[in-house]
């Protein structure tokens, strides 16, 4: 374990241009910063308006091909893509999470064992060099359970949550003023199962996510179909079950990744065993759920087939549409959100070009979704009919080894 002060990279990485961070994913705040984070991110939100071309991080897999973290340029006008570049190299950066300060970048390292410690991944931290795009690693940490899936960084940049597959766990790190990965923070171990064994023979945290409020993380975990509340506290970091601590899914549902409506009124849920999305009400008071809706990710009447399985969910940039991604049916399924209830209607299911789509991008403009397939080593970018919420391919198609996580950052305002 490399501990701070930070050490040198134990091997040379490059990376990448960055002037703004775009993802959504660090867009929540406490309660005693809402406003003044609010007020500060005003002129970012017109800087993102403003700007015509992003970069695209991509996490993969590399037990095959993939060296670790690519990038390209994407002109969000006309959907066309760069060359593709290894941005860093890294051991199975699965998932990847931009800091609000735009000058660092935390990856996952999806392994089972790490620095000769068993049943463990690792969390890796870079420096991004703004003059010559080069990163530097800073430093690494275990996280104390096997196959770290996902990972997310609080608003205010001080704490990343990461949620471990295999370990059934969820772990916490600081972040400190250079951007290493500080002391840990929290570690909770999910305890309890599902109804299919061996599958669910014991928990599976699959996803972690903040509420828009910031003051709870939602945990999906697959092993028990719960999806788990935790009071956060962002002074320490710290993370404590809530009462109730969450709400029980249909058995054998498998619930994956879960995504926020920006209004903070609603909460999505996608289930990858019965290939579902489950609709909820939330109480940010109180850091609970009411179930609304359970809907198919498949198109109506159809049953899903041998081999599939659902991966992503991300509500689109307005709040008018949710999709998902099909493993096996390798599609992405659209819907039309009811901004009034909260409630879901099919729009349709749409071909991403390749196999087995996972995670997958949705440009700040609104215009397009960058499609993932992991098996077909490709991204597949639809064009968003921002009126109907239908994708049209649209004949872009950039090759990644088995791509599994898209994050993008803006290069700059036009001129």
């Amino acid at each position: 374990m490399i501990n701070h002060p930070c050490k040198p990279a134990r091997y040379p990485t490059t990376l990448l241009t960055l002037a703004l961070l775009l993802t959504s994913s660090n867009t929540t705040t406490t309660a005693a910063t809402t406003a003044a984070t609010t007020a500060a991110t005003k002129p970012t939100q017109a800087k993102k308006k403003a700007s015509r071309t992003v970069r695209v991080y991509v996490g993969t897999y590399t037990s095959g091909d993939s060296q670790g973290i690519y990038q390209f340029h994407f002109d969000t006008r006309t959907g066309k893509a760069g060359p593709v570049s290894l941005a860093a190299e890294t051991p199975e950066p699965s998932f990847l999470a931009i800091h609000p300060d735009g000058k660092h970048l935390l990856a996952v390292n999806e392994t089972s064992e790490w620095d000769g410690m068993k049943n463990s991944g690792g969390i890796s931290a870079f420096e991004i060099d703004s003059k010559s795009g080069n990163l530097t690693l800073l430093n690494q940490q275990p996280t104390r359970g096997a196959h770290p899936c996902h990972l997310v960084i609080d608003v205010l940049g001080k704490t990343v949550l990461v949620a471990n597959y295999t370990g059934g766990s969820v772990i916490g790190y600081s972040i400190l003023d250079d951007g290493c990965l500080g002391p840990e923070s929290s570690f909770v171990q999910h305890k309890g199962s599902g109804l299919l064994k061996p599958r669910q023979a014991s928990p599976h945290a699959h996803s972690i996510n903040f509420d828009p409020s910031g003051q709870f993380a939602v945990a999906a975990d697959l092993g028990m179909d719960q999806v788990l509340v935790y009071k956060y506290d962002s002074a320490k970091g710290t993370l404590l079950a809530n009462e109730p601590t969450g709400i029980k899914l249909k058995a054998g549902a498998g619930p994956r990744h879960f995504s926020f409506h920006p209004d903070g009124r609603f909460g999505y849920v996608i289930n990858e065993i019965t290939l579902t999305v489950t609709a909820f009400t939330w109480d940010q008071k109180n850091g609970t759920f009411q179930e609304i809706q359970t809907i198919s990710t498949l198109p109506p009447g159809e049953k899903p087939g041998k081999g599939m399985s659902t991966a992503e969910l991300r509500v689109g940039m307005r709040g008018r549409f949710l999709f998902g991604s099909n493993r096996g049916h390798d599609t992405i399924v659209s819907y039309r959100i009811d901004r009034k209830t909260g409630r879901l209607t099919h729009v349709g299911n749409f071909s991403t070009g390749g196999k087995t789509p996972r995670n997958f991008g949705l440009d700040p403009s609104g215009r397009f979704l960058l499609a993932e397939n992991q098996e077909s080593g490709t991204i597949h970018v639809l064009k968003i009919d921002r009126r109907t919420g239908r994708l049209e391919e649209t004949g872009s198609v950039i090759q990644v080894p088995a791509p599994v996580c898209i994050r993008m950052l803006a290069i700059g305002s036009d001129k």
